[in-house]
C-alpha cells in the first residue's frame, strides 16, 4: 500500500493499555508454553498497531510541521506514550518472572530477555510526567529548527537548503552561508539554551527517580547496550584520539594543498577540491532513478526491495518549507513497510543519505517476514548503523550512475569524510558524558567544555568569525544531542565496522556482500559483538580494528588522491 493511502486513526490509549494489561495477566498466569505464546501474540498485535499509528502521525508531522492536525496528533502521542510504556512494563515483568522463561528463551532467543532486563530499569510509573515533559521539549526543539526561514541570495531557505551553499566553490559564498546559519542559531540562542537546560534537568530527575546516579547510566540502558559499557566506550574514544585524529590532521593538510587555501576556516572544512566538490548529476528525480537502477543491479534482494519502496511511494526526500531537519528511516509495522525521510539539497549528501537510509530500510525489509516478534526485527542501534553505513560503501561500484565522470572524486570524498567523521562523532559522545555527569553546568560552561573538546578532537579547526561555532555552540545544531542522547557513538562504532566491510570489498566484493547479507539477516537476534563475529569482521572495540581501518583507508587515499 502506498504511504499516502495508509489510514490513520488516533490511538485509543485506554483500550490499548487495557489490552496490554490483559496480555500481561495472561502471560503471568500461563501454565503451558502454548498459553504463554498466545499472550505474546496478544501483545504483538497491540504494539504493532500502536507503533503503526504513532509512526504514521510522526512521519506526516515531520514532512510538514506546519500541518496543525498532525502536530496535535504527534503531541497526543508524545503525551500518551509513557502510559503505553507503563502497560508494556507489566508485560516485561511477567515475561522476566515467568516460570516458563527457559522454554520462552529457547523459542524466542535469550537476547530479548537480556534487553528486557535493561528496559525494566528504564521505567517506573513515578516518571510518567517527566517522560511527557521530555517528549514535549524534544518536539519543541525539532519544531524550532524546522521553522528556520533564512534569507540568502534573494531566496528564503531552510537550514537543509542552506547546506548546499556551505559547499559552494566560491569562498565568499561559503563564508556567507555559515554566517547566515550562525545568525539563525544565535537569534534563538536563549531558546536553545532553555530547551537543553530543561532536558538535562528533566533527564537527570528521571534517572534519580529510577535509582541511577546519573542520566549517563540510564542512557546506556535506554540504548540497550547489552555487550559493552561506558569504560569500553571511553577506551574506544581514546583510540580514536590516538589512531584517527593524526590521520585526519594529515588529510586536512592534504586538503589545504588540493584547494590552495592555507588559512582554512570552518567554512572551508567541507570544500574538498579546488574545482568544487563532486555533485550528483541531474535533478532529485534523476538521483532517485539512479538509485533504483543501482539497487536493481546490486543484487536480486536489493532489486526486489527498491521496487517495493518506489511502487509504494515510501520515500519523502525533497526539502520544503516547514519540513523537519535531517533524515531518518522508520518502519510501519502493520504494512511491513520501511519509510525513508530526507532533505535533498543538491550535494553529494543526497547520494549519501539515499544509500544510508536505504541501508536501514533494506535491513528491515530483509527480515520483516522472518521474525516472530517485532523485538527481533532490529538489533541495537550501532548494529543498525552498520546496515546503513556499510551500504554507502557497497554503492561505490555504481557512483558513475550518480556522478558520471566525477565518480572517482566522489569515492575519494566519501572515504575521506568517513575518517573525518570519527573524531567528530566521538567528541559529541564525550560532550554528552560531561554534560550528564555534571548536570549542574551552566549553558556557558557547557559551551566552554565544547570548545575544549574541539581542541582535542579537531585541533585543525579554525572557526574564524562565525560566532555560533567560535562561541562553542556548534553542538546545538546536532539534533541527536537534543532528541536522542548518547546515540552518536553508535555511528562511530558502526563506521569502524563499515570501513572493515569496505576494506573486504576492495579485494572480494562478492564475499564482502555475502558477509553483509548474513549480518543483516540476523536482525535483532544477536548482540553487536556477536553480529560482527558472525560476519567475520573485527570487534570495533579491539586494538586491531581501528589500526587496520586507518592504515587501509590511508593507503587508498594516498593512491587515489
Amino acid at each position: 500500500m502506498k504511504f499516502c493511502d495508509m489510514p490513520y486513526e488516533r490511538i485509543d490509549v485506554k483500550a490499548a493499555t487495557a489490552a496490554l494489561d490483559a496480555a500481561a495477566e495472561h502471560l503471568a498466569g500461563a501454565k503451558t508454553l502454548g498459553e504463554a505464546e498466545a499472550a505474546f501474540e496478544e501483545r504483538e498485535k497491540i504494539i504493532t498497531h500502536v507503533h503503526t499509528m504513532s509512526t504514521i502521525a510522526y512521519i506526516r508531522h515531520t514532512v510538514n510541521t506546519l500541518d496543525e492536525f498532525y502536530e496535535k496528533e504527534n503531541d497526543f502521542n508524545d503525551e500518551n506514550a509513557p502510559l503505553i510504556e507503563q502497560s508494556e512494563q507489566k508485560f516485561t515483568e511477567a515475561m522476566l518472572s515467568s516460570p516458563l522463561r527457559p522454554q520462552l528463551e529457547e523459542k524466542y532467543g535469550k537476547l530479548i530477555f537480556v534487553n528486557a532486563e535493561l528496559s525494566r530499569k528504564c521505567f517506573s510509573p513515578e516518571i510518567i510526567p517527566d517522560l511527557q515533559e521530555e517528549n514535549r521539549l524534544s518536539s519543541e526543539y525539532q519544531k524550532l529548527i524546522a521553522s528556520a526561514q533564512i534569507e540568502f541570495g534573494g531566496k528564503t531557505l531552510s537550514l537543509a537548503q542552506l547546506g548546499a551553499y556551505k559547499e559552494n566553490s566560491e569562498r565568499i559564498i561559503r563564508h556567507a552561508a555559515y554566517k547566515a546559519e550562525s545568525g539563525f542559531y544565535m537569534a534563538h540562542a536563549d531558546e536553545l539554551d532553555r530547551i537543553f537546560d530543561s532536558l538535562v534537568k528533566c533527564r537527570t530527575r528521571i534517572a534519580k527517580k529510577l535509582g541511577f546516579g546519573t542520566f549517563t547510566e540510564l542512557a546506556y540502558c535506554r540504548q540497550t547496550r547489552n555487550c559493552y559499557n561506558a569504560v569500553d566506550v571511553a577506551a574506544f574514544r581514546s583510540r580514536i584520539v590516538r589512531d584517527i585524529v593524526p590521520v585526519v590532521c594529515r588529510l586536512k593538510e592534504m586538503q589545504k594543498k588540493r584547494t590552495g587555501i592555507d588559512d582554512m576556516k570552518i567554512y572551508d572544512d567541507l570544500f574538498a577540491f579546488k574545482e568544487g566538490n563532486p555533485k550528483p548529476d541531474g535533478s532529485p528525480q534523476d538521483i532517485l532513478e539512479a538509485g533504483k537502477t543501482m539497487y536493481e543491479r546490486m543484487s536480486p534482494e536489493t532489486g526486489e526491495f527498491i521496487n517495493f519502496m518506489y511502487d509504494n511511494a515510501l520515500m519523502d526526500v525533497l526539502s520544503a518549507k516547514g519540513k523537519a531537519a535531517g533524515g531518518y528511516c522508520t518502519e510501519i509495522l502493520e504494512y511491513k513497510s520501511p519509510f525513508i525521510f530526507s532533505n535533498f539539497n543538491g550535494t553529494s549528501g543526497d547520494v549519501d543519505v539515499l544509500t544510508h537510509e536505504a541501508g536501514h530500510a533494506f535491513a528491515y525489509y530483509s527480515v520483516r517476514d522472518k521474525m516472530e516478534l517485532c523485538d527481533q526485527l532490529s538489533p541495537t542501534m550501532e548494529s543498525c548503523e552498520v546496515h546503513s553505513m556499510s551500504m554507502e560503501f557497497f554503492a561505490w561500484p555504481w557512483h558513475e550512475l550518480f556522478y558520471g565522470s566525477d565518480a572517482v572524486r566522489s569515492r575519494f570524498m566519501h572515504l575521506e569524510s568517513a575518517l573525518v567523521f570519527l573524531p567528530y562523532g566521538t567528541m559529541v559522545d564525550e560532550f554528552q558524558h560531561i554534560v550528564y555527569d555534571s548536570p549542574e553546568l551552566t549553558p556557558a560552561e557547557r559551551d566552554g567544555r565544547c570548545r575544549a573538546l574541539e581542541s582535542k578532537y579537531r585541533p585543525y579547526m579554525d572557526f574564524g568569525d562565525v560566532e555560533f561555532y567560535s562561541d562553542g555552540r556548534g553542538w546545538q545544531r546536532q539534533l541527536h544531542i537534543y532528541l536522542y542522547p548518547f546515540y552518536y557513538i553508535d555511528y562511530c562504532l558502526a563506521q569502524t565496522a563499515a570501513l572493515e566491510f569496505w576494506s573486504m570489498s576492495r579485494s572480494d566484493y562478492k564475499d564482502a556482500w555475502r558477509r553483509y547479507l548474513h549480518f543483516v539477516s540476523l536482525g535483532g537476534t544477536k548482540s553487536f559483538k556477536e553480529l560482527c563475529a558472525a560476519a567475520g569482521i573485527d570487534d570495533p572495540f579491539g586494538e586491531r580494528a581501528l589500526n587496520g581501518v586507518a592504515q587501509t583507508a590511508n593507503s587508498w587515499l594516498d593512491a587515489n588522491g
